[in-house]
């Protein structure tokens, strides 16, 4: 019985120690490739990394920031003056937050909006020249800065078609820059654009009398010349618009009832006064007095049956 216990007790000590050593042959065995722990080669790739050199050239940053202000401020300015200006503009826009209460601060921001002017971005242009006149009111810049922001608001008026609300902010801001420099050499730039603008209201205005007038809307066009006179009767349209009142009060008379007939032919005379009277050598002043003779004659018909 001792000699089966013995056997018994000898045959799982040798499992155990087979089982022992087929543990230390799957542990020993190599997962890397041995060349990896060669001496002297590297494992740790981030500290590589942060002792390698930055690359030169065209793979180098060109982030802005205090350390490579000045850096960037002279490619900003190698931009510009070669005519790169949208480049310039990316640049200066990310120097201005750093330069803002130093001496270059006044520089950046107007080279900023004067890159969006020349670029023909006249919107961001005048919003930027009219942020730099509010900044930095008395600098040498600031006139031209304001004059920079009316000439940009100038550009952005669109054809008399279409919606006039730029070209009403343009004439705002130069009657402002007129007020503030009254004695600028710009004034008279100025006061050419200003007409300029406003003959394009005035043609707008013109075209929509004509437009009533065309389609019939006599009573329409007589109040829309009238409201023009009050307001553009300096324009070149002026005269076009009272000659237009000549023939729409004239029409207006021969197709209304015979009792308002007589009101409407003397308005047709009283257009024509106004006409003569303000533009004696008017184009068609010929054909205007051939229908206010016309009317004339009429009144007289009108006058005859009355009595």
């Amino acid at each position: 019985m001792f000699l089966v216990k013995c056997l018994m007790f000898s045959v799982l000590l040798t499992l155990c120690l087979a089982k022992i050593e087929l543990k230390a042959s799957i542990f020993s065995t190599e997962v890397f490739p041995a060349s990896n722990y060669e001496l002297g080669t590297p494992q740790d790739s981030v500290k590589k990394k942060e002792t390698q050199k930055p690359r030169k050239g065209r793979f180098r940053s060109h982030k802005v920031s205090f350390e490579t202000f000045n850096e960037s401020y002279e490619r900003a300015l190698k931009y510009y003056n070669k005519g790169a200006y949208l480049s310039a503009a990316g640049l200066f826009e990310k120097l201005y937050p750093l330069a803002v209460g130093t001496r270059q601060g006044d520089s950046i921001l107007y080279l900023f909006a004067d890159s969006y002017f020349k670029n023909k971005d006249y919107h961001l242009a005048a919003y930027h020249f009219k942020t730099y006149t509010r900044r930095y009111p008395g600098t040498p810049r600031t006139e031209l800065a304001a004059l920079n922001c009316a000439r940009a608001l100038y550009y952005t008026s669109p054809s008399y078609e279409v919606d006039q609300t730029d070209t009403y902010y343009a004439i705002d801001e130069i009657k402002d820059f007129i007020k503030q420099y009254p004695n600028s050499p710009y004034i008279e730039d100025c006061n050419t654009m200003l007409d300029e603008l406003r003959n394009k209201l005035a043609q707008k205005q013109f075209e929509i009398v004509k437009l009533y007038y065309n389609t019939g809307n006599y009573r329409a066009a007589q109040l829309m010349v009238k409201d023009f006179m009050k307001e553009y009767s300096y324009s070149p349209y002026a005269p076009e618009a009272l000659f237009l009142l000549v023939k729409n009060n004239y029409e207006y008379a021969s197709k209304s009832i015979e009792s308002k007939q007589k009101e409407r032919l003397i308005e047709c005379a009283e257009a024509y006064d106004a006409l003569a009277a303000q533009f004696p050598n008017f184009a068609n002043i010929a054909e205007a007095k051939r229908i206010y003779d016309k009317a004339l004659t009429e009144i007289n018909i009108i006058n005859s049956k009355q009595k």
